[in-house]
């Protein structure tokens, strides 16, 4: 006997509709699995067999052949057994339903038949909608993330017995619904907020104008000026997800498996500090079976990196990609991924090795050399990649105490929201534009025009500060930003004075 049933795989981020083809023969028994089966999935027969038996049914004494197709894919993970087992009882015939093979299955199973969670949920879930399967049933403890998708109906089975006697008609399943609604309502809110940081007015207000125009930005200054704490406030002020942005960021957690498990939409956005020890391809993604890294993980959100200077040159390099195309791409001997990484870069640095050059209260013991040395280590094609440089001087703790309430994260969120509303607008025929950082050349020279005393000063700056070309479209992108800000179609020279001070601090480096 044959039987049929459909399941699913994830191929770097994206789902994959898998047939998983059983046929009981005759003959000694036997169990072989085909279709580029990984480890995991090999001992499946194993976990399979013993469920089957402990659910109360009989295992058939036949050669067993299970073939994954596409065979030319490979598979991995433990998520075939379900649908393995439930072949085989139908090629048992054990279970009658003639919809077998139009509905989905994924799933764990444990020797006493119950049914444990799997990463990459989601994306197969969109997957199996996308091929016109109406009904997908998932672990229990998969339900709610499956359920964010629309159009199909989610049945959450706990055990494997559970499944055979909805499949057999013996009991009503309940396709199981999750309110996005209610989840960004309830879950949409961050635990940190800019009102706590006391003091920093420039440095806030730099940071308010790479939020409302996504471009990348590095903080230079002494230990305890507050870098680290600004940098963690960032994604509270960016503008609000969309739900198509939750969808995408959660297929990237849900594959790598770090989706909570008390979250079924990632409804805030990220924010990743890796180590400053870590690989490249700890970073941008890869290994032997390719997995996204921190800059996938950050996609929608914030990369956050600490001590700059600190992190492997190679490691620094990588990121030149990424921060021009938004995507990884992972070419191997068989197949090529691509990983989306469309994030901020805030990146953090001292002054110099002993971190306190500048500092008023304290003497710096690093010579000149040592200071050259340190900061050679940023690559200057990686700095001009990074939009806006700001210094970020020390604070008394006498200006804390007398400091007001800075505004709050809601407050400078709304005035980030009103500038990339008309950047939506501007931009809403190209689709690989979302802001004004993301503009190319033409773009920039269509929507920064300049007049003859702003193209003056800007020259000007350009030639004193031995700046290049490529940053000479930068502060063309931050000052529209700035203008955006204000409300204004026109840049004015107070824009681009304001733009220039964001980059002055590369120039001084030097």
């Amino acid at each position: 006997m044959l039987a049929k049933v459909l399941s699913g795989a994830v191929i770097g981020v994206d789902g994959l509709v898998i047939q998983v083809e059983v046929d009981l023969a005759l003959g000694l028994p036997a169990f072989a699995t085909v279709g580029l089966p990984e480890g995991a999935v090999r001992e499946s027969k194993d976990r399979v067999r013993a469920a089957i038996k402990n659910s109360g049914y009989d295992f058939p004494s036949r050669r067993i052949t299970v073939n994954l197709a596409p065979a030319a894919v490979k598979k991995e993970g433990s998520g075939y057994d379900l649908p393995i087992a439930l072949g085989i009882l139908a090629a048992a015939e054990l279970l009658n339903c003639p919809d077998l093979p139009r509905y989905g299955f994924v799933g764990e199973l444990s020797l006493d038949g119950m049914v444990r969670p799997v990463r990459g949920v989601l994306p197969m879930v969109l997957a199996a909608r996308a091929g016109n399967i109406r009904r997908f049933f998932v672990p229990a403890d998969n339900a709610e993330e499956a359920a964010v998708v629309d159009g199909i109906e989610i049945i959450a089975v706990s055990r494997l017995h559970e499944a055979v006697e909805f499949l057999s008609g013996l009991s009503e399943p309940r396709p199981v619904r999750t309110d996005i609604e209610a989840v960004f309502r309830e879950r949409g809110e961050y635990e940190v907020d800019f009102v706590e940081v006391k003091g920093q007015e420039y440095a806030k207000r730099a940071l308010e104008v790479a939020a409302a125009g996504g471009h990348n930005i590095l903080l230079s200054g002494v230990p305890g000026t507050g870098k680290t704490m600004m940098a963690r406030r960032l994604p509270t002020i960016l503008p609000d997800l969309t739900l198509d942005e939750a969808v995408e960021t959660t297929k990237i957690y849900s594959t790598t498996g770090l989706l909570p498990g008390n979250m079924p939409l990632m409804v805030t956005r990220p924010f990743r500090s890796p180590h400053h020890t870590i690989s490249d391809a700890g970073l941008i993604g890869g290994g032997q079976v390719p997995r996204p890294g921190e800059v996938s993980l950050a996609h929608n959100g914030v990369l956050f990196l600490d001590e700059l200077p600190e992190f492997r040159k190679n490691v620094l390099e990588v990121l030149r990609q990424p921060l021009e195309d938004g995507v990884v791409t992972i070419a191997r001997a068989a197949t090529s991924l691509q990983f989306p990484a469309r994030f901020m870069l805030v990146a953090a640095m001292n002054p110099c090795p002993c971190g306190f050059l500048g500092d008023p209260r304290r003497e710096c013991t690093c010579t000149p050399v040592q200071v050259q040395h340190y900061r050679s280590r940023l690559s200057g094609p990686l700095l001009d990649r990074i939009d806006m440089h700001i210094e970020v001087p020390p604070v008394m703790v006498k200006e804390i105490n007398a400091a007001a309430p800075g505004p709050s994260s809601k407050s400078m969120r709304k005035h980030v929201n009103d500038a990339r509303q008309v950047q939506r607008h501007r931009f809403k025929q190209y689709k690989s534009v979302y802001s004004n950082a993301r503009m190319n050349s033409r773009l920039t020279k269509k929507y920064c025009g300049l007049d003859s005393n702003s193209t003056d000063l800007l020259n000007q700056s350009i030639e004193r500060l031995g700046l290049s070309a490529r940053a000479y479209h930068r502060i063309l992108k931050i000052a529209r930003t700035i203008a955006d800000l204000e409300g204004t179609a026109d840049i004015s020279s107070s824009h681009i004075a304001e733009a220039i001070q964001y980059r002055r601090m590369q120039h001084d480096a030097g």
